[in-house]
């Protein structure tokens, strides 16, 4: 089956062996919803990834098992389909093993997906449903595809911008949007540099200021290189304004202290992108700005 791409995207890449069907892409979508993947069954996936929040949570930091704190911020899945890499330090390559971090992470799930695997082959309708969809019992490589099945579903493009851009609609977008958007695609607000491109993200991992020393090193933890450190992904912002706060620490809570950040140039680092430099932008500028991001939630 075919999956549904908004207008003026790309088909994803799927991997032979995961091909989108029926059966798969519902058993994954229950494995999603149910909390037996937590230790004490007491979380899901969509329990930091919540349909009615773009599948993010509203919080700075997401909560695990014990209502624990988990390390950074949740970001949206919508589109996850065309990240090259998954999570903030892109420390994982694809959807199918992207399941297993937050399975085994303690501050998340806190299991070990081979129990799952147990509980899985003892729940009275999983079984059955794990064979209709791939023809194998419940197992990690079956787990982790028929999850990654269902996340490669869930696309966001259908936004007033979408309307403006895709279907010639002038009066989808305001004046102060209209300018925004001119903000925004110029040097004046130097955005579309890292935000660009159908899904407003280039995928890159940049340090743009937040702190001057930072307490989590972001990319660096992956690569080990020094230069790395305080770099995270350059997150989508489709539906933007519907998925703060913002940040990997969610340490900024409205677009207006995003677009204030980036008009002053963020703090010092030595890994600081060369591109947030202080924009000064005028209050007009800034408001019209904030309205074109909003016109980017569907």
């Amino acid at each position: 089956m075919e999956l549904p791409i908004p207008r003026g995207f790309p088909y994803p890449e799927v991997p032979e062996d995961n091909l989108p069907t029926h059966y798969r892409i519902e058993l994954g979508k229950k494995l999603f919803n149910d909390p037996i993947l937590s230790r004490d069954s007491s979380i899901a996936c969509s329990s930091c990834h919540l349909e009615g929040l773009k599948f993010t949570d509203s919080l700075a930091y997401s909560k695990g098992i014990n209502n624990q704190n988990t390390a950074r911020n949740s970001m949206s899945l919508l589109n996850v389909a065309y990240q090259p890499s998954m999570f903030w330090d892109g420390g994982v390559p694809t959807l199918e093993q992207q399941v297993l971090a937050p399975i085994s992470n303690p501050l998340e799930m806190d299991f070990d997906v081979n129990q799952v695997v147990e509980r899985l082959l003892q729940h009275p309708e999983y079984p059955a449903l794990f064979e209709q969809a791939y023809g194998k019992s419940p197992s990690v490589y079956t787990l982790t595809r028929a999850i990654a099945n269902f996340e490669r579903t869930l696309y966001t493009g259908f936004s007033r911008y979408d309307d403006y851009v895709y279907n010639k609609n002038e009066s989808a977008l305001n004046e102060s949007e209209k300018r925004g958007m001119e903000v925004f695609f110029k040097e004046r607000g130097e955005c579309f540099h890292c935000h660009g491109g159908y899904n407003f993200t280039d995928y890159s991992f940049q340090n743009n200021g937040i702190f001057e020393v930072y307490a989590d090193s972001g990319r660096a933890i992956i690569t080990g290189k020094p230069a790395d450190i305080g770099k995270f992904k350059v997150p989508s912002l489709r539906n933007i304004a519907l998925t703060g706060p913002y940040m990997h620490n969610g340490s900024m809570k409205t677009l207006e202290e995003v677009v204030e950040h980036y008009s002053t140039g963020g703090k010092n680092h030595p890994n600081k992108s060369g591109l947030i430099i202080p924009l000064n932008l005028t209050i007009q500028e800034k408001a019209d700005l904030v309205n074109f991001l909003r016109a980017l939630s569907d």
